[in-house]
């Protein structure tokens, strides 16, 4: 009989530690596995830690721990999950983010394998059933058997799908003429490019080369201008790395950067390649997976989640865009693709290539330490010149356009230059939806999420009222719900209201819009890219996702429509984000031959980060921005750690907090700085009713030990939650 301790698919910390059951089956069970075990009264999926061997029965076991054993209902695997390189690592997240490890597991594998429930019902290997001769010999067969036999062995195998009668070829099987081949299906399409021969790096782009292979540093932070060729650097590095019998990583913040990279990267190396991230179906995980697994491909490509990928002998990882803030997951366990990435490149003895045209303030100031080392694009390739950039203040009654509030005089007669030239443009607002806020006239009532509280967006696309954090969405009303009046009045603009009025004023205007609304069909990402790419529309509207990272030869004109939505965040990073929102803007403009420019619309015309970013002036606004941080005390001058009560009753959650914050007063003294308790900005998601605790500390060691001491008393309470977040993004 065994014994064997499992962690059960709940990711509380109440319940983070082994449960013992016991295994007397026949089937393999072993560190890794999972099993189908009950638990409460109810049938769910364990993943096992640790077997033993046991002399003694259930009865003196359940004496000797003193509580009831269970036996395991089912072994689900064959073989473990995850690598010991992947285990470990599983421990280190688990340690650094103070998560429950359950949490973690399940984040890092695909469905179909997750210790969970819900993935005994997600798809599994499918394969193509082949048949093939191994005997052809004719004796005491028909004519119509012997025709499919001698057709049959023309080949080298068949789709039996594919043989119009089955009699016929179960005949021959019975006889021994032909046998079954079975092949696992792959179910991700991955297209067949030419392959295309490298270009010459320039002289910038070889020195950087050069310099990263003839020094040994772990990490390495390439900041190079929009435009500067970073993507050659990645792709000539990972060509070594590969020649050496290594495999490489390959992140992207964006899976709509994903399309556009996987090109690059299969051109250069065929069949070599996998993908990983959020948008593939569970049964294209499931394959990729397997794949990766299987050793079949030494090159990964993918968003924030393809940083667990069960690659081996890494040599090189590779974070592109790393400013990007979708590299942090805002769930339980909330980590980092960045820190992550270090982890795993220790592990490896791999180096990690972090690269930006706008590094994110921590990794800069890293490279300034010498904590990371330093590489410089300072150029565009070939010397071409950064677009002209205007900053119009819309403020400004004489800047506007009589035909139109949304655009100014000056981005129309840019707009119209552009379409007489037939060149393209790309419009930014990073907002979403047609109308940002529906209220009554007559009463004042603002249409809000049930769930959330906050302001629900009108989409026209659909006549939808949606909720943008927790995805509720209700029919657009005729009438209002408090005074039955039919005055309902639609205000502020996103994406879908500037695409309108650009058909409004421009009829003969050929546009196309990209944000998560449309992106929700999952080939549309690929499709609106290769079709603007291909000039079938003249301008391309869109949210951030647009901003980076994409290369489109004929785009001459850059408008930033509202540059100031994020300024208004209560959020330590906002100057950053849009710092780099508009610098990455700016730079998608005149990238090839022609020159292009850039215009930006803003009500803060005056704003370090609006103007700096329209200069790309990276070198001052760091300066700037880390003065700012500093008075504050903010990273990267400190650690900060944010401690989030949810529950349904608000006087328990508000109870919560304040005891949390005499708890962290009384342990951290002087050590550290207890912000709170307080509201968030999205107070309420989910009829979750949320309070937050903000702690920032330059001691790392002594802040874990208290904050892990604090998680496993407070996550005993009743009825509410308590999650911590470790170098929180959204505070």
């Amino acid at each position: 009989m065994l014994l064997v301790e499992t962690l059960i698919e709940y990711a509380s910390h109440s319940l983070n530690r082994p449960f013992s059951y016991i295994y007397k089956g026949n089937k393999k069970i072993e560190r890794g596995y999972r099993v189908l075990i009950e638990f409460n009264h109810r049938e769910i999926v364990g993943y096992v830690t640790k077997v033993s061997e046991t002399n003694k029965t259930v009865e003196e076991l359940e004496d000797s721990l003193g509580f009831r054993i269970d036996e395991i209902k089912d072994v689900l695997d064959s073989s473990p999950l995850l690598n010991d390189d992947l285990l470990q690592l599983a421990d280190h997240i688990s340690e650094y983010y103070i998560a429950p490890k359950i949490s973690v597991l399940q984040t890092m594998l695909p469905p179909s394998l997750s210790p969970r429930k819900s993935s005994l019902k997600a798809p599994k290997i499918a394969y193509d059933i082949y048949v093939r001769v191994i005997n052809d010999d004719e004796t005491g067969l028909t004519s119509k058997q012997i025709e499919l036999l001698r057709l049959l062995s023309q080949e080298d195998k068949v789709l039996k799908r594919e043989i119009k009668s089955v009699s016929i070829v179960n005949k021959l099987l019975e006889s021994g003429r032909i046998e079954i081949v079975k092949e696992e299906k792959r179910r991700l399409a991955i297209p067949d490019y030419i392959y295309e021969k490298p270009p010459v790096l320039s002289e910038d782009q070889q020195n950087v080369v050069n310099e990263f292979n003839s020094t040994n540093d772990d990490v390495y932070l390439l900041e190079g201008v929009t435009g500067s060729g970073k993507t050659e650097v990645y792709l000539t590095l990972s060509d070594q790395i590969l020649n050496q019998g290594k495999s490489v990583l390959f992140l992207v913040p964006e899976i709509s950067l994903t399309p556009m990279m996987m090109e690059y990267f299969i051109k250069r190396f065929k069949n070599n390649v996998a993908i990983l991230h959020s948008e593939l179906t569970p049964a294209e995980k499931y394959d990729e997976y397997r794949k990766i697994a299987h050793g079949e491909c030494r090159v990964v490509i993918g968003a924030r989640s393809a940083i667990f990928a069960p690659l081996s002998n890494i040599g090189l990882i590779i974070l592109d865009e790393e400013h990007v803030e979708s590299y942090k997951q805002d769930v339980v366990p909330f980590y980092h693709a960045r820190e992550i990435a270090i982890m795993r490149g220790k592990t490896h003895k791999a180096k990690v290539l972090l690269g930006s045209a706008t590094p994110s303030l921590e990794s800069r100031a890293r490279a300034q330490k010498g904590v990371y080392h330093l590489l410089m694009l300072k150029n565009r390739i070939n010397n071409q010149k950064l677009p002209p950039t205007t900053i119009v203040n819309m403020l400004d009654y004489r800047n506007i356009d009589r035909e139109s509030y949304i655009f100014s005089k000056r981005l129309r007669q840019s707009l119209e230059k552009v379409l007489a030239n037939h060149e393209q443009a790309i419009l930014l607002i990073n907002r979403r939806g047609f109308s940002t806020n529906v209220s009554c006239r007559k009463c004042g009532h603002v249409f809000r999420c049930p769930t959330c509280n906050i302001a629900l967006t009108y989409h026209k696309t659909d006549n939808m009222l949606k909720c943008h954090h927790c995805d509720y969405v209700e029919p657009m009303p005729e009438s209002c719900p408090e005074c039955n009046s039919t005055y309902l009045m639609k205000t502020g603009f996103g994406t879908e209201r500037i695409e309108e009025e650009l058909k409004r004023l421009y009829p003969e205007c050929r546009t196309l819009r990209l944000d998560s609304d449309s992106a929700k069909i999952r080939a549309k990402i690929p499709a609106v890219i290769e079709s603007f790419r291909q000039k079938e529309a003249d301008v391309l509207v869109g949210t951030q996702m647009i901003a980076k990272g994409h290369d489109f030869p004929d785009v001459t004109l850059v408008g930033v429509v509202l540059a100031d939505i994020g300024l208004s965040m209560p959020n330590y990073r906002s100057s950053e984000r849009s710092f780099q929102l508009i610098t990455q803007a700016v730079g998608r403009s005149g990238r090839k031959d022609k020159m292009g420019e850039a215009i930006i619309q803003t009500y803060m015309p005056t704003h370090y980060a609006i103007t700096l970013g329209a200069r790309q002036d990276y070198e001052l606004f760091y300066r700037k921005e880390m003065e700012m941080r500093k008075l504050q005390s903010y990273p990267p001058y400190t650690f900060m750690a944010a401690i989030t009560i949810s529950g349904k009753n608000e006087e328990t959650v508000i109870q919560v907090a304040y005891d949390t914050v005499d708890y962290l007063h009384e342990h951290f003294k002087d050590d550290g700085v207890v912000l709170g308790p307080s509201t968030p900005y999205i107070a309420k998601v989910r009829d979750q009713i949320m309070r937050t605790v903000l702690i920032k500390f330059k001691n790392y060691a002594l802040s874990h030990t208290i904050l892990g001491d604090y998680i496993a008393i407070f996550s005993n309470k009743n009825s509410i939650s308590v999650s911590i977040n470790i170098d929180p993004y959204n505070f």
